[in-house]
């Protein structure tokens, strides 16, 4: 089964970096310049793996920290790499983060893991003491309230320069590896952040009503995260299903049957039954119908819900599942009773190339140790185990209407929760939790739903859980992405919990 291909694709972050060293050494220490640039050159080669890299160079001065603050404030960076390349006094870089005001990460990488103590000069020893500024970089950028990460471990080279006495051939090293995972997931929240204050989400129709955890206000959103909200009518979707061609219809229908399994009826859910030819006709109606309401309005995002009263536009809602469920895949997240925070936490899931499943409490199998976690509605199906299967619905539980609804589960693995909550004080929070995702038994009622098994077992889960005033939907994503999603948390000022 081919992947579904993405409407569009994620816009790459912009990275900025440069070399701190102090210009006093260059005259009495030949090479030790050249070499600091030679470390230079290989961080911008591997940043350039996560993005786009705006690479100022050395900054060794008060003045060139100036110039280098400019520099990186005219190309719009969004972050900002400082390599600790050997000792310098902190007025060297100060001025950079005072002039530029991206997140500063500051890379405190040794290039060897031991010094050659018998052979090191001063010289060689400066390109080593990487981590004799960083204490006072600290307190400096502190008493300026400047904020700022620091990423430690080793350099990870995977050739030894000329000018060194040690081997610092470090990239197989465990203190390496890690340092660049942390880098990459800096460098990956960044492009969260950047994809966000391009981003349009579309709201259509209107919450659940009496759902008080779902409503949102949406100025906050944009003021918090960027992203535009673009509110939307069923007649602005409606207006799409009349124009529609046989043609496309079963274009689609044919895409339908590709990526999903059409099921008999179920063996013990009498409402959920073999979807007729008309329900998949009709979804597949309304799937082109809502492609093409994602490309008129450029949107990276739908949040809906339409109760309906027995009219034309009752119908359209009914076939929405599984177009919507489609464009999960194609990175448009999609979120339904107008959930427009669990919609950001997919999107941010899938930015991460994570997915991210409309998700929320099923039930808990004290048995397993697990929490069942999943939703009618709107599926990823790509981080289904197997094809979902589609089942004819008599009836949409607590809504009005009929239709064609997607039953799957997670594949199996391990899986990170993200959920986003609003506070009393109008802010948004991120609630995030590791576990596995394991291959159990669920309902055959044209649900999707998986087994959870966290750290803790289900009711001292739920005990902390429920503390963190948590809304009761959430995104299911693929990995442990807590140290991630972290990160995206911290760059986007939004407070978390993790448990």
């Amino acid at each position: 089964m081919e992947k579904l291909i993405r409407i569009t694709n994620p816009k790459k972050a912009r990275i900025g970096l440069y070399s701190a060293g102090l210009h006093t050494y260059w005259e009495q220490f030949a090479g030790l310049r050249e070499c600091l640039l030679e470390y230079n050159r290989f961080l911008e080669k591997r940043l350039s793996e996560f993005g786009e890299v705006v690479n100022f160079g050395l900054v060794d001065t008060e003045e060139g920290a100036r110039e280098a603050g400019e520099f990186l404030n005219a190309l719009n960076v969004d972050i900002v790499f400082s390599h600790a390349a050997t000792y310098y006094t902190s007025s060297c870089v100060l001025p950079v983060h005072q002039i530029c005001k991206a997140p500063c990460v500051i890379l405190n990488l040794q290039p060897t893991a031991e010094m050659n103590y018998n052979h090191t000069g001063t010289d060689r020893w400066l390109a080593q003491c990487v981590g004799c500024p960083i204490p006072e970089i600290s307190n400096a950028f502190n008493r300026a309230k400047i904020p700022f990460r620091v990423v430690n471990g080793l350099l990870g080279l995977n050739f030894t320069p000329a000018f060194a006495k040690a081997d610092e051939c470090t990239s197989e090293r465990p203190e390496a590896i890690k340092a660049w995972k942390e880098i990459e997931e800096w460098c990956m929240a960044a492009m969260v952040k950047r994809n966000l204050q391009n981003a349009r989400f579309g709201f259509l129709g209107g919450y659940y009503s009496g759902m008080l955890d779902m409503y949102s206000d949406l100025t906050m959103l944009q003021a918090q995260t960027g992203i535009h909200v673009e509110v939307l009518e069923m007649s602005d979707l409606d207006a799409f299903v009349r124009e529609i061609s046989p043609k496309e219809i079963e274009q689609k229908l044919n895409l339908i049957k590709e990526f999903f399994e059409i099921s008999g009826d179920s063996p013990s859910d009498p409402i959920a039954k073999q979807p007729t030819e008309e329900q998949l006709e009709w979804s597949a109606t309304v799937a082109v119908a809502q492609e093409k309401l994602v490309n008129d309005k450029n949107l990276d995002s739908i949040s809906y819900y339409y109760h309906g009263r027995e009219d034309h536009l009752e119908d359209v809602q009914s076939g929405f599942i599984v177009g919507f469920s489609l464009l999960n895949a194609q990175g448009v997240a999609c979120a339904g009773e107008g959930d427009i925070k669990t919609a950001l936490a997919m999107k941010i899931a899938d930015l991460c190339q994570t997915g991210g499943s409309f998700c929320e409490i099923v039930a808990a199998d004290f048995n397993r140790d697990t929490m069942i976690l999943g939703h009618d509605g709107p599926f990823h199906i790509a981080i289904s185990k197997g094809k979902p299967i589609l089942r004819g619905m008599g009836v949409y539980h607590g809504k009005r209407g009929n239709g064609v609804s997607v039953e799957a589960k997670v594949q199996p693995g391990p899986v990170t929760t993200i959920g986003i909550t609003q506070t009393g004080d109008g802010r948004l929070k991120m609630n995030i939790s590791e576990g596995e995702a394991i291959d159990a038994p669920i309902l055959l009622n044209g649900n999707t739903s998986t087994h959870i098994r966290f750290k803790d077992a289900p009711a001292e889960y739920m005990d902390k859980w429920f503390e963190e005033a948590p809304t009761h939907h959430l995104a299911l994503s693929v990995g442990h992405n807590a140290s991630l999603f972290i990160k995206v948390a911290k760059l986007l000022d939004i407070p978390y919990a993790v448990f």
